[in-house]
């Protein structure tokens, strides 16, 4: 299968000054988003996930490397003709009315008139605005223009909708609707690329992720599978044992009216078990704890602090 949108050794320097050094923004970047997937894209601020979205979609060159979208590189006219694009913050012309802004921008895309009022009365419904779309652009809410914004990048019936920072500066309403809107865009087929430093925004709508750190991408894959690693601990639910009697090794305990909790290291997982066993205790359960995926990024991330 041909990834939607493919990268290969992407690198781009900037120079923040004139007698500034040169700043290595991406460094040989790889990464493959498939068909019809919900893609996140993470890192924290600069480690080039704006950047590389604008080399995406021809905002910027690339200093070297190959992009390509549906198998064509990018550069093509048929290629961005396939993309989607809404940036983290969008420009709109206060003055114009919601509905006056999309049909801007249907000419800026070169859509055909014939059918336009149409797509542009359904892509108000899906996003929530067609009962405030013939208000001044200038009294809309951040999440109103964030919901216009969205319906900007579907106009063309895109293949890759591609989103820098979608939820940012949303309330939670806000937020919930942006996902729910990605989501409904995975489900008529469309490949969702969105970046972002949200973490559970993409525990709740991503198929997979890749983590950018310094330019590079450190991970890949389901959250699941970057999470799926062996148990850093164990908490173990037991009865008929005070835990302070207990001499394995515990990192914590708990005492409750029906129960007791310690939690144990993996090498005191089997100790445990025995001293429970041969003092008479119950054990009722015995849990992995795992990392979730905010410890899985956060290491990611301070892996390359100063």
């Amino acid at each position: 299968m041909t990834a939607v949108l493919s990268i290969r050794k992407l690198t781009k320097t900037y120079r923040p000054g004139l007698f500034e050094k040169d700043v290595e923004i991406l460094r040989g970047l790889d990464l493959e988003v498939e068909r019809g997937e919900v893609f996140g894209f993470l890192g924290p601020n600069g480690a080039g996930k704006t950047t590389t979205i604008k080399a995406i979609t021809g905002i910027i060159r690339p200093d070297s490397g190959e992009i390509r979208i549906d198998g064509e590189p990018h550069t093509r006219l048929s290629a961005k003709r396939k993309i989607g694009f809404m940036p983290e913050s969008p420009y709109f012309y206060n003055h114009l009315t919601g509905r006056e802004y999309l049909r801007f921008a249907a000419d800026l895309l070169g859509l055909e008139r014939d059918g336009l009022e149409a797509r542009i009365a359904e892509l108000l419904t899906q996003v929530g605005m067609e009962d405030r779309v013939d208000r001044p652009m200038r009294t809309f809410s951040k999440g109103m223009l964030q919901r216009l914004g969205l319906a900007q990048a579907l106009l063309g019936h895109p293949q890759l909708l591609v989103l820098d920072e979608p939820m940012s500066g949303l309330d939670p309403v806000g937020r919930r609707d942006v996902r729910d809107l990605i989501l409904a865009e995975r489900e008529r087929g469309t490949t969702v690329f969105f970046s972002t430093h949200i973490i559970p925004d993409v525990e709740t709508v991503c198929d997979r992720i890749a983590i950018l750190a310094k330019g590079t991408v450190r991970a890949t894959g389901s959250v699941r599978d970057l999470v799926a690693h062996e148990a850093e601990s164990y908490e173990a639910t037991f009865v008929g044992l005070d835990p302070q009697q207990l001499t394995t090794r515990v990192q914590g305990t708990r005492v409750g009216t029906d129960a007791s909790w310690v939690r144990v290291a993996v090498a005191d997982r089997d100790a445990l078990i025995a001293e429970l066993a041969a003092r008479g205790a119950r054990l009722v359960s015995l849990t992995p704890m795992r990392s979730s995926l905010e410890d899985f990024v956060v290491h990611h991330y301070q892996e390359d602090a100063p």
